[in-house]
């Protein structure tokens, strides 16, 4: 594959997907190819054959924003894959494209990335729900005490920075922490892929993809796909080791002043959610020292109407996980 032109593997594999029926085209005869031809692709954008064929073959330069809306209309391609298809088409002549990963490349040394003091503020204000500052390799830049709690420890299990491309696809604890693993491995490939084409330059980026590319034959497969994703917003699944399963609600927030970071912030959209939340803010909280003389919450033991409320909320297993940490609920009545 020739690095300098990603823009042509990108618009086959988008005609691929496309039927002839889908494009309201009415076909005849037998097809050799899946999806759209060329040919097929080039009329229904207004282009001429040899033109578009010179585009898939990275021979034509600079298609104008008309000729790649065009293309994108007739390629059925979402906001997303629209600027991807920009981003591809009109980055600098000789950038080297961070999406083609060689296993030969080496990842860069863990930078250490400063972040700004305001945001370690802001992490530290919505300290009630997990928040972290990502960057566009998927490095976590800075995260409050709750996502630490929600992600770090698995996180931590693999060398190196706190980076949540490498747990997915690196980390065996990913796929119990994730229950639906394969929509999280999808979008991060998603990202990953969308970040390239946006910051062909980027070493940390390429670094870290020809990293995942080297040691995961999982990641090269889902390479491949050249699917491309941002995450906006959506859901996630948990499925902790200490207060079960869940589902959170995510936000993602661009921080245009720092370098392509973006701030991700976890809600609870249920009370399911939001009890897990605050037992794993109560679990990973210090604990003060009992004063001297105080046996009401003996270390080892969790209160009994604690243990009902967990066993009725959500369920027994979870409170087995629990029982043992010494977590308080403040607040309750005693008996």
């Amino acid at each position: 594959m020739n690095p300098a032109n990603e823009l042509g593997p990108f618009l086959k594999s988008r005609r691929s997907r496309i039927t002839p029926q889908a494009a309201g085209l009415h076909p005849h005869g037998r097809r050799r190819v899946p999806g759209l031809r060329r040919e097929e692709v080039a009329d229904l954008a207004g282009v001429s054959d040899v033109y578009y064929t010179r585009l898939e073959q990275g021979r034509a330069r600079n298609p104008s924003d008309a000729v790649l809306d065009a293309l994108a209309r007739a390629l059925r391609l979402d906001p997303t894959e629209r600027a991807h298809l920009h981003d591809l088409a009109h980055r600098a002549p000789g950038a080297r494209f961070s999406g083609v990963p060689t296993s030969a490349e080496p990842a860069d040394e863990e930078q250490d990335v400063p972040v700004r003091d305001g945001l370690g503020r802001l992490l530290s204000a919505v300290g009630a729900v997990p928040a972290y500052v990502l960057s566009p390799a998927m490095d976590v830049l800075d995260a409050n005490g709750l996502a630490r709690a929600l992600l770090g420890e698995p996180i931590g299990r693999v060398p190196g920075r706190l980076n949540l491309a490498r747990h997915v696809f690196l980390d065996d604890a990913a796929r119990r922490l994730y229950p639906r693993w394969a929509d999280v491995a999808r979008q991060t490939i998603g990202f990953l892929r969308f970040s390239a084409g946006r910051r062909p330059a980027d070493r940390p980026l390429a670094a870290r993809i020809a990293e995942l590319s080297a040691h995961s034959a999982e990641f090269r497969h889902r390479w491949a796909a050249q699917e491309v994703q941002q995450k906006t917003h959506g859901t996630k699944s948990f499925r902790h080791p200490v207060v079960g399963g869940f589902d959170l609600a995510f936000e993602t927030l661009a921080l245009p002043g720092d370098d392509g970071a973006s701030l991700v912030v976890f809600t609870a959209p249920d009370t399911r959610a939001s009890d897990a939340l605050r037992l794993l803010g109560s679990w990973s909280a210090p604990s003060p020292a009992p004063a001297a003389g105080d046996t009401r919450h003996a270390p080892g033991s969790l209160p009994g109407h604690v243990h009902a409320h967990l066993a009725v909320r959500i369920g027994d297993e979870f409170a087995r996980q629990v029982d043992g940490h010494g977590v308080e609920f403040a607040g309750e009545p005693e008996g």
